[in-house]
């Protein structure tokens, strides 16, 4: 059974109040709190543990190497991945989708070759291939949601030509929630014989993730919307895909020898990753997904399946209030605006004056923003730690917004 209250005990920061009020933290897709545990494992790291990485034989660089490596393989079996060699470690999804604009999409992609995009990407899922676009002439090629925000694999799969050579999807908005059935799009893609990127920041948060399922050739993650540090990500890229790629970045580790007139470079996964690492965010990211682990992914989606259906429920009787997509099987994000003339600048301050934080603006989103038809808005990401409690809670504080700005 999902012990809420035992789990939200795990995240010291939910003890705290805001403006005089209990904090109720509902801005998880922007970035998750994190639980102590990962705190004490970062704290030990520093403390004494600390120090780089494969670069030294005393005893606390092999520890730390030792800690750092293991988790290629946590982020392995947090994905259902068959081999930790296939995981490169980021600083987040953002470099990760870059890494794969550089280092595999740039040197063989040419003018008028195509990349297929939803309108329901993150800007990190854009602005990439917009790189491609200014530099190389790569056209890109965009599908569009259903009314209800749905994303339908089908037009996607129909939107794949002659010269598409990539297809570029998130399996969930941060916008709206939508859940994309990105499976299907990777056996349309595939039959056709494209590669598909897969951007799982919000969907490998929500639910259990697994690559052969998916069937996809790169799927990203980024730690700090998983409950662990900012600094922190992975890539997975099959083994296929990583043959096929040039280095990104330049410097120790990704190197076997540097002479004057030559470089050989080191064998994948440490072919891309250059330099000293963030060694303790990926320790503390690696403890983040064992936690979750724990908990149990399917408990953990259940759980924010039950506060997706209360807020539903709740959202249905204030006439007044202008919730963005209604995918069904959507994650437990809402995206909201009030009508008239109040902001979503104004309503985020009110909220938080009521201890209440959300997210306002245009979330990194602004294709689908435009799609939608609005300037900006209100969005309330739930994560494991919420409660149907809080979700009242919002909902009197939207109340109390209606009638101060109405």
């Amino acid at each position: 059974m999902y012990d809420i209250a035992r789990v939200r005990a795990d995240f010291p920061i939910l003890s705290r109040e805001v403006n005089g009020k209990p904090l109720i933290y509902l801005d998880n897709g922007a970035s998750a709190q994190k639980p102590q545990v990962v705190i004490d494992a970062m704290t030990r790291a520093y403390e004494h543990e600390y120090a780089n990485v494969h670069r030294g034989l005393h005893y606390l660089s092999n520890l730390a190497t030792d800690k750092y490596e293991a988790v290629r393989g946590i982020v392995a079996r947090f994905l259902g991945a068959p081999d930790p060699e296939e995981i490169v470690f980021t600083t987040g999804t953002t470099e990760g989708i870059n890494l794969v604009s550089y280092a595999w999409a740039a040197p063989r992609l040419e003018a008028g070759d195509e990349i297929v995009l939803s309108v329901l990407e993150h800007h990190a899922n854009i602005v990439p291939w917009h790189f491609l676009r200014e530099r190389q002439g790569v056209v890109l090629k965009w599908v569009e949601p259903e009314p209800d925000m749905t994303l339908d694999p089908q037009k996607v799969i129909d939107t794949i030509g002659p010269r598409t050579k990539l297809v570029a999807v998130t399996q969930m908005s941060n916008v709206t929630g939508t859940l994309v059935d990105v499976a299907a799009i990777c056996r349309g893609a595939r039959a056709k014989g494209v590669p598909v990127l897969v951007d799982g920041s919000q969907g490998s948060v929500h639910r259990p993730v697994s690559i052969p399922e998916i069937g996809c050739d790169f799927y990203a993650i980024t730690g700090h919307k998983l409950y662990g540090p900012s600094g922190s990500g992975a890539i997975w890229i099959s083994k296929a895909r990583m043959a096929e790629m040039r280095p990104f970045l330049g410097g120790g580790d990704m190197i076997r020898e540097v002479s004057r007139d030559a470089v050989t470079y080191n064998d994948p996964p440490m072919k891309f990753e250059a330099g000293t690492p963030g060694i303790v965010q990926q320790i503390g990211m690696g403890v983040a997904l064992e936690y979750l682990m724990d908990l149990g992914m399917e408990n953990v989606a259940a759980h924010e399946a039950a506060l997706r259906d209360h807020a539903i429920a709740r959202f249905q009787g204030l006439n007044w209030l202008n919730v963005q997509g209604h995918a069904p099987g959507k994650g437990a994000i809402f995206s909201f605006t009030l009508e008239g003339a109040a902001h979503a600048h104004d309503i985020s301050t009110v909220l938080d004056k009521k201890g209440i934080a959300v997210r306002a603006g245009t979330h990194c989103a602004m294709p689908l923003l435009e799609h939608l038809g609005v300037g900006a808005t209100c969005r309330a990401s739930f994560g494991l730690y919420n409660t149907t409690e809080e979700i009242d809670r919002l909902v009197e504080a939207l109340e109390f917004c209606h009638e101060l700005f109405a």
